[in-house]
């Protein structure tokens, strides 16, 4: 008996000192918002878009280059003899030694080039703001997935508080019902009935507690936190999310032509589309710069000496211009700029497919939104009467005026609406931020 009070003394002890933690739906989006990979890559990514607005910025200025030589010969002949008409002549050996020094400085600069580098900066310039604006719309695609995987945690752990109060219920009918049939007051028949409503309610319980461990696990999984760690959650609604069922959507938003017009104004990867198709306009600049003449100028400044002391003692100088005018190239520059234009017509599609798409995704939000509104005040009354007929029932079945069928059907009922309004509650709060979402206002940077 001491040893198993010590073991129980024990787990307390433990309990108290390692809780479990509390994982709110801010942290899971902070969390989110620095743990997630695509993330990462995306804004790791976004250098090189800088990198090349930099370059692009450098084309427009003149290359110089600074270029310095030194040089050692020396060279060591054996004596020999040299027979000239007859007469021979010794030439004793010798060694000649030679040092030479240089030094110059260049630069060149690309005065016209057909406008190719003009376009070069402006491409630069969209496909960097385009980048940053993808990468603010990843944000709010990690919130809106990180606040629907959330909610299917807080609902399914609701619908289990749900699901365990049946449980209970029944289990305390059927103890009432085996005791009223002990003293004859009802049949064996009642006993057997509310032993199988008692078995579904366990076999519920049971599906809905897998379904909370599995939405547990997706959401830590999608958080990258370890999926066997133990988190509690919120078990009511928060002040805000209160305030979202108790807002009206005819008050918050406008016409679904309103909405439409202010997604097209705040849709992050919308302006980033447009943006991708002036860079792809940029890009049909730069492929029929390739027909025009190029211009481009030098100057330079070189000196070269024996001994360094004297580098400077000789100078040159150039200046020139160089003009290349393009008269065939094999159909290269036709093909460049055929590539660019169909690239160009590619994103103006992709473009107007985004905008149909960003309407359709708007009306039907709207819409199931509206039905999420009527559907939670019907869900909220029909709990109200499921709960007022229960107690009626089982008022009714305890003064033996009532079958245990009637019973049973009043707490199947009851346990319905309460499942139903959980699901219309979360469904309405989850449309809520969809539409959000899809309107490009959903809240990111808190």
């Amino acid at each position: 008996m001491r040893s198993i009070l010590k073991v129980f003394i024990f787990l307390l002890i433990t309990g108290s000192a390692f809780p479990q933690k509390v994982l709110t739906l801010d942290e899971a989006i902070n969390i989110a918002l620095h743990k997630n990979t695509t993330l990462q890559r995306s804004t790791n990514n976004l250098k090189t878009f800088e990198s090349g607005l930099m370059a692009s910025y450098g084309n427009l200025l003149p290359s110089l280059s600074a270029s310095g030589s030194w040089g050692w010969d020396k060279s060591e002949e054996a004596g020999r003899t040299l027979n000239i008409g007859g007469a021979i002549f010794n030439i004793p050996p010798s060694t000649t030694e030679s040092r030479n020094y240089s030094a110059g400085i260049n630069a060149n600069w690309i005065l016209f080039d057909g406008l190719s580098n003009i376009a070069g900066l402006s491409q630069s310039q969209n496909d960097l703001q385009s980048a940053e604006l993808s990468l603010e719309r990843l944000k709010q695609d990690i919130v809106f997935q990180t606040i629907s995987y959330y909610y299917d945690v807080i609902n399914s752990q609701q619908l289990l508080k749900v699901r365990e109060d049946d449980v209970k219920q029944q289990q305390k009918n059927l103890e009432t019902v085996t005791e009223r049939n002990k003293l004859g007051a009802v049949t064996l028949a009642d006993v057997y009935a509310q032993q199988v409503a008692f078995g579904n309610a366990e076999l519920e319980r049971i599906r809905v507690s897998n379904t909370l461990a599995t939405s547990k696990s997706n959401l830590l999984y999608y958080l990258g936190l370890d999926v066997f760690e133990e988190y509690t959650f919120p078990e009511n609604l928060s002040s805000d999310e209160m305030g979202v069922l108790e807002s009206n959507i005819g008050k918050d938003y406008e016409e679904i032509s309103d909405l439409v017009n202010k997604a097209l104004n705040n849709r992050l990867d919308y302006q980033s589309a447009k943006l991708n198709l002036e860079s792809a306009y940029d890009g049909v600049t730069i492929a029929r710069g390739g027909h025009f003449p190029r211009l481009s100028g030098s100057a330079g400044f070189n000196t070269f000496a024996n001994r360094f002391e004297n580098l400077f003692d000789s100078k040159f100088y150039s200046v020139g211009l160089t003009l290349s005018i393009p008269i065939f190239s094999g159909f290269a520059i036709d093909n460049q700029v055929q590539f660019a234009q169909v690239t160009a017509m590619n994103r103006e599609v992709e473009l107007n497919d985004l905008e149909r798409e960003i309407k359709r995704s708007i009306q039907t939000t709207f819409l199931d939104l509206q039905a999420a509104e009527k559907s939670l005040n019907v869900s909220e009354n029909n709990v109200k009467a499921a709960e007022e007929n229960l107690k009626i029932e089982q008022e009714k079945y305890s003064l033996g005026s009532s079958k245990l069928l009637d019973v049973l059907i009043a707490t199947t009922n009851y346990t319905t609406a309460r499942t139903n309004y959980i699901n219309a509650q979360f469904a309405y709060i989850v449309l809520s931020k969809q539409l959000k979402y899809y309107l490009g206002i959903l809240e990111h940077n808190k």
